[in-house]
């Protein structure tokens, strides 16, 4: 019954967030605070594995899987430096202030509690796609929470054994290496067998059934091996992502994003409905320990503002650095034009990649020969050229100011991972509860104040939103490459709409044995379905490169899987001659 409550519960929150403009998580986290503290309703103990084994895994694949990765390739540099150096010092500094501010407690577990309220929540940043953010400040966002509990976690862990006996850097740099490499290796085996085996599949409710096993299959081998779960999760999501257009068939894919995001809307909302209902059992273990309430909520409100302070002083720097890339990318623009110009004639571009000698240089006795690079490697420079092109305008079209860094800063909310951090403590630690419940208050306090107010906060600093213009722009160019992709199918005109509607007319009242009909009926369909699939693959080969943003290419791949699904359910696919 309880669970029925619950599932109603966030049903309704997700409901009237809709209606009411509010994010579900903050709606359903108030809610839970507010039932939690109500005389008649038992405590609520929820083992932290549960939620850090088997809720974690699938919300960060399901997250990463819908990522684009040519964003999350784009925007590496800046995520990696937050899921790590900023996590690393956020740790470090929070440990030294509550190291300072609660008697008895030593460095080791200061640091330890800095690593549990240092990650920011990917669950948590879901409020930031709805309010209108630049899409560049939301893939960062979104690729700093994937990343960055592998780092807290692992310093935790050395946070944890630094307590008991000494730990050196080292030591925890090696942890670090490995739980990443290990993790990133087995989610990339997972994400491609995935694909592979899901390929082989025809009913795509089988094919969902299976992908919900993904995660799994990607985090448990990982943490057996003492490695990141959660980090390989990602990987496994971010490579099916990758190649699941290619590869699954647009019923496959429409099943799977369906069935995922009721799996998230349950998984979010049971995290943060119990994140609230366990306020009362955590401030009633602190009261038994004799702890003050009052001092932990100065404590949670003080590391909050230091959290803030320190995320601030970490982006501002990391913002200049990414305005002078894209200063020093614009310089080198005219120089990739002129040499993909130059590699545009085929006949000219094999030489065109051989290096000239240099006339400075005093000459070997015997010349080292130059070979002609094949035409493979020459389209793969031309592959890099684009893609180095499309960065560029990536970087030049879509810069990152104060404005949209206020956005960074304000956003990075803590959440579950926070909580459920926390509780995974040794019943030994020295006032566990005391440090379960600050962390709480920090999760707690983050996803209230600055989720509560970051619309707000947008509104004031006005940062760049979609670029509408811009928009139309590439959705022009898409359709002439669309037209492009038909006409390269066949040499024949298209099929008039007129024609293709008698067709299907005829063939639900023309008698089955009519095989001139039938035929005809096949060949529209095959037709359509063949440039269908043309226009798939040109638009996968321009996500590839970079060439639209990834709205515009997600709303065409979407339209082209609805015109195929539509012409299958009228006859299926055409017969194979």
């Amino acid at each position: 019954m309880v669970a029925v409550v619950g599932l109603l519960a966030i049903a309704l929150a997700q409901t009237l967030g809709d209606r009411l403009r509010v994010a579900t998580p903050l709606l359903l986290v108030a809610v839970g605070i507010g039932v939690s503290l109500l005389p008649f309703i038992p405590d609520v103990d929820i083992d932290p594995e549960w939620i850090l084994a088997g809720v974690l895994p699938p919300l960060l694949y399901s997250a990463s899987a819908s990522m684009p990765t040519m964003d999350f390739r784009r925007e590496f540099r800046a995520i990696g430096s937050l899921s790590v150096v900023l996590v690393v010092a956020s740790s470090v500094l929070l440990g030294l202030f509550f190291t300072w501010v609660i008697p008895d407690l030593s460095l080791a577990w200061g640091i330890a509690l800095g690593a549990i309220v240092s990650p920011t929540d990917a669950v948590a940043t879901t409020i930031v796609k709805r309010i209108g953010v630049s899409p560049r400040a939301v893939s960062i966002l979104e690729g700093e929470s994937l990343l960055n509990d592998a780092t807290a976690l692992v310093l935790l862990r050395a946070g944890i054994a630094g307590a008991a006996a000494s730990v050196s850097v080292w030591h925890v740099f090696g942890q670090f290496v490995f739980a990443v490499v290990v993790a990133v290796i087995i989610g990339f085996i997972v994400g491609r067998v995935n694909l592979w085996a899901r390929s082989k599949v025809e009913d795509p409710t089988v094919n969902t059934v299976v992908s919900f096993t993904v995660p799994f299959l990607a985090s448990v081998p990982a943490e057996e091996l003492g490695a990141s779960g959660l980090v390989a999760a990602v990987v496994a999501g971010l490579v099916t992502g990758s190649g699941a257009a290619r590869v699954l068939s647009p019923g496959h894919r429409l099943s799977d994003s369906q069935n995922w995001r009721a799996i998230e809307v349950i998984l979010e909302g049971t995290v943060f409905l119990v994140m609230g209902l366990q306020l009362s059992k955590i401030i009633g273990d602190v009261h038994t320990e004799h702890q003050g309430v009052g001092t932990a909520i100065g404590i949670a409100g003080a590391a909050l503002f230091l959290t803030i302070l320190i995320r601030t002083a970490y982006v501002t720097p990391l913002l200049l650095g990414l305005k002078r890339r894209a200063r020093r990318s614009e310089r080198l623009r005219p120089r990739i034009s002129d040499l993909q110009e130059r590699l545009a004639d085929p006949e000219t571009a094999a030489a065109n990649l051989v290096r000239p000698a240099d006339p400075t240089r005093t000459p070997r006795k015997t010349p080292r020969p130059r070979p002609e690079p094949s035409p493979e490697r020459v389209e793969r420079f031309r592959t890099r050229l684009r893609r180095g092109i499309a960065d560029i305008d990536y970087l030049l079209a879509k810069p990152l100011g104060w404005r949209e860094g206020t956005v960074v800063v304000w956003s990075g909310m803590r959440g579950a991972v926070t909580l459920a951090a926390a509780q995974t403590l040794p019943a030994d630690t020295p006032n566990r509860s005391l440090l379960v419940f600050i962390a709480f208050l920090v999760a707690a306090g983050s996803l209230l104040i600055q989720g509560g107010t970051l619309t707000t906060v947008v509104k004031w600093v006005k940062p760049a939103g979609t670029d509408h213009e811009a928009e139309h722009e590439e959705r022009v160019q898409l359709m002439q490459m669309l037209i492009e992709a038909a006409a390269s199918v066949t040499d024949e005109p298209p099929l008039r709409p007129p024609l293709i509607g008698q067709v299907e007319a005829a063939g639900r009242t023309i008698p089955a044995d009519d095989e001139e009909q039938q035929a005809l009926r096949r060949t529209v369909k095959g037709r359509q379905l063949a440039i269908i699939r043309a226009q798939r693959t040109a638009l996968l080969d321009a996500r590839d490169d970079g060439v639209f943003s990834a709205g515009v290419l997600n709303s065409a791949l979407k339209v082209l899987d609805a015109d195929q699904i539509s012409i299958e359910l009228r006859g299926g696919p055409p017969e194979e001659d």
